[in-house]
Formats: C-alpha cells, structure tokens, sequence
C-alpha cells in the first residue's frame, strides 16, 4: 500500500509551484536559508520520504532516505486523513509525535503544520 506517497504525490507540484513562486520573490532570500528540507513520514503501514531541494525542487521517496530535517510518526489513518483532507478538525485522534532533527525543521514544519492538516 502507498497511499501517503501517492498522497504526497498529489501535493508534490502544488508545493513545489508556490514555492518557486516565493523563492523569484522579495522573500525568496529568508526562504532559501530554510532549503533544503527532508521530511520523513512513517506509519505502520509505510515510510514516505518528502524531500525539496535548495532551488525549490520537491521529491517524494516511497522509503526512507537522507539526513531528516523532521520526522512525523503517526498510525495511518491520522496521517492519511490530516494530507487528504489538509483539516485538523477532521484528523482522528491519534498519537502525532513530530521530531525536528534541525532548528529550520521545526521553524519549517511550525508553519506548515496546519496547512497539510496537522
């Protein structure tokens, strides 16, 4: 089963379009001291890699890969409902437990965790 990848997948574009948009901005210059960033996404059922790369590039690995810039660790349903529906307020209760293994890790998931639905 793939269905965080495939999940991320879906995402992939969309963020790597907003974010080359902010990084040929005014703003692109604070952006770029936070790339690149390597997430990495596990639940019971798999470990997804989501990895953007210093120009904007993003990657989505169906394993585990680089040096993680943050891990989120969840069961499946909290993980699958919360990038689906990107709505804390639909996401079961469950256990989220997010490690940042890096000061731009934490500062980056802090402002992206509600939109992807954490």
């Amino acid at each position: 089963m793939s269905c965080i990848k495939d999940l991320l997948e879906k995402m992939r574009l969309e963020i790597e379009g907003q974010l080359k948009e902010r990084l040929n901005s005014l703003s692109g210059v604070f952006l770029r001291a936070y790339l690149p960033q390597t997430w990495i996404i596990e639940t019971e059922e798999e470990v997804v890699t989501f990895h953007v790369d210093q120009d904007g590039n993003a990657s989505v690995n169906p394993k585990r890969a680089g040096i993680p810039d943050v891990t989120i660790r969840s069961e499946h349903a909290v993980v699958s409902t919360a990038l689906k529906t990107r709505d804390q307020s639909k996401v079961p209760q469950g256990k989220l437990k997010v490690i940042s293994h890096t000061s731009k890790g934490r500062v980056t998931f802090s402002f992206l965790r509600g939109r992807l639905g954490f």
